[in-house]
């Protein structure tokens, strides 16, 4: 398959795609577009393994999202057992989330700062990248502040702690700070009919972004309200160009070999 994009980041093997997922991959294929389906749990992160060892343009990551820490205990011997897989190819979707519980206190805090470093400690363990959400409280820009100070400690202790922070919707300092860490950014439809990002994209080098479309979520300006699917990371890269003002293909291609080369895609 020639490759031309690579989604970073889908939830393909949710109910949402009950009904056409194997339509949507087999155009994925057509259209040269790569996808890392993100697990958020135990079962979604199984389900996404299964999606990969079925087709061979789709990749896996398995994790425990901080929203669903309720749900489940975080069991790294099996996590560890299912990273394993070479198919797998980052930890995660692992993070701070600041913005969606309805109380966020030390204790929720202190529960996610665990849980996140526990899988922070298996992708050093296995050297495999993360991929992290982090969602700050409205108005604020908590989370990444918490995030990039537990990333700086883990540094010290692994310095093959690498990754890539999903849905950035950080600021340039916040940008800077985890790029310094060896982190990229990846950016979402949501800049198709949103400025708020323009700034940051511009700032950062291009090395340092990801294209993803996060689906089944935020599908880009021409299907707003509609549900999303990675085909939609075609819009996100040429946004990306637009709003950088560089040459459409050029970024094309980096941006794809961004994520072949954090992800070791084959």
């Amino acid at each position: 398959m020639n490759v031309k994009y690579v989604d970073a980041h889908c939830h393909i093997q949710f109910d949402q795609y009950q009904e056409d997922q194997t339509e949507l991959i087999e155009r994925m294929k057509e259209e040269g577009v790569q996808g890392i389906v993100v697990g958020c749990n135990r079962e979604s992160s199984e389900r996404a393994l299964a999606l990969a060892e079925k087709h061979e343009h789709l990749y896996a990551s398995a994790g425990l999202h901080p929203n669903r820490e309720n749900d489940e205990r975080y069991d790294i011997s099996y996590q560890r057992e299912l990273a394993m897989n070479p198919l797998v190819v980052a930890i995660g979707e692992c993070g701070l989330d600041y913005f969606r519980p309805t109380e966020v206190n030390d204790a929720v805090k202190e529960s996610q700062k665990e849980l996140l470093k526990q899988q922070i400690a298996l992708a050093a363990e296995l050297d495999k990248p993360l991929i992290i959400h982090s969602r700050p409280s409205k108005g604020t820009q908590d989370a990444y502040h918490d995030l990039i100070e537990i990333l700086t400690e883990a540094k010290q202790q692994h310095p093959n702690v690498r990754g890539d922070i999903h849905f950035f919707v950080g600021g340039i300092t916040e940008a800077q700070a985890l790029i310094a860490l060896g982190f990229t950014l990846s950016f979402t439809a949501v800049i198709t009919f949103t400025r708020d990002y323009d700034e940051v994209i511009r700032s950062v080098p291009l090395a340092s972004i990801l294209s993803e479309t996060d689906a089944p979520y935020v599908a880009p300006l021409a299907r707003r309200g509609q549900r999303n699917d990675p085909l939609a990371v075609i819009d996100v890269v040429a946004q990306i160009a637009a709003i950088r003002g560089e040459d459409p293909e050029t970024v094309r291609q980096t941006l794809a070999e961004n994520s072949k080369r954090l992800f070791l895609l084959g």
